[in-house]
């Protein structure tokens, strides 16, 4: 089915996504909020470009978007996808709790902030660019990627990443050598049982965005994990 977005508010673009079908097209979108927020079982597909919170808390459909996206993409999603041909803006995936977002390009400040994972539950965000500063900031689950595609690897993130993180794991595809880390976290080179642990999402993302995946593999990486010895373990995470 096929939506005309170009003289509807997200009020409406939303009512005609619950109308019964399972895929559908919405073209003309221009900073429309909240599209698609809390769905489910929908396979929806965006042309242009979507206003802040575009799939939140959703509950397992799939959101394509033909374009850039604003802030807040997938704002306490809880499973699904989110795929994005473009670049993001802030606080992509924050307090993420389940599924998956890719982004084909950028993405703003504090990506993945408050991302945290239960049980099966374990979030995923693929950043193809380079991420802003904060990123991760008080991550508690799941799993960052960004692979700095076309960019300086000294500029992979922006400043302060990892700002009390006291859970979850974060993979540069870089070796960080100019990045100043906090002291509560551990940043090594990433060992071949680390590549394995991202290899399939690293290939989805190949597979979704036509990049060769012998290339981003062939490169080093770094993972960022919480120090056991993190203060901000015990005030955010259940022992």
């Amino acid at each position: 089915m096929v939506v005309n977005a170009e003289n509807l508010g997200y009020k409406e673009i939303n009512e005609a996504l619950r109308s019964g079908e399972k895929e559908y097209i919405v073209n003309g979108v221009l900073g429309q909020r909240f599209i698609a927020a809390g769905m489910a079982n929908k396979d929806i597909t965006v042309t242009g470009t979507p206003g802040n919170a575009l799939g939140a808390y959703l509950n397992g459909a799939k959101v394509v978007v033909r374009g850039n996206a604003q802030d807040a993409v997938g704002d306490t999603m809880n499973s699904g996808k989110i795929i994005v041909h473009g670049n993001a803006g802030d606080t992509v995936g924050y307090a993420m709790r389940g599924g998956s977002i890719y982004i084909k390009g950028d993405a703003g400040y504090r990506a993945g902030i408050h991302m945290k994972a239960y049980k099966e539950k374990v979030p995923v965000m693929v950043i193809g660019g380079v991420a802003g500063s904060f990123l991760g900031e008080y991550q508690a689950g799941g799993v960052i990627i960004v692979l700095g595609l076309g960019a300086d690897e000294k500029n992979i993130v922006g400043n302060f990443p990892c700002t009390g993180m006291h859970g979850g794991k974060m993979f540069l595809r870089s070796k960080c050598e100019s990045i100043t880390f906090p002291k509560q976290v551990t940043a090594r080179a990433a060992d071949k049982s680390d590549l394995k642990e991202i290899e399939k999402y690293i290939s989805q993302y190949c597979k979704l965005f036509g990049a060769d995946k012998k290339t981003v593999m062939d490169s080093p990486f770094t993972v960022v994990t919480p120090d056991s010895k993190n203060p901000y373990k015990q005030l955010y995470v259940a022992n």
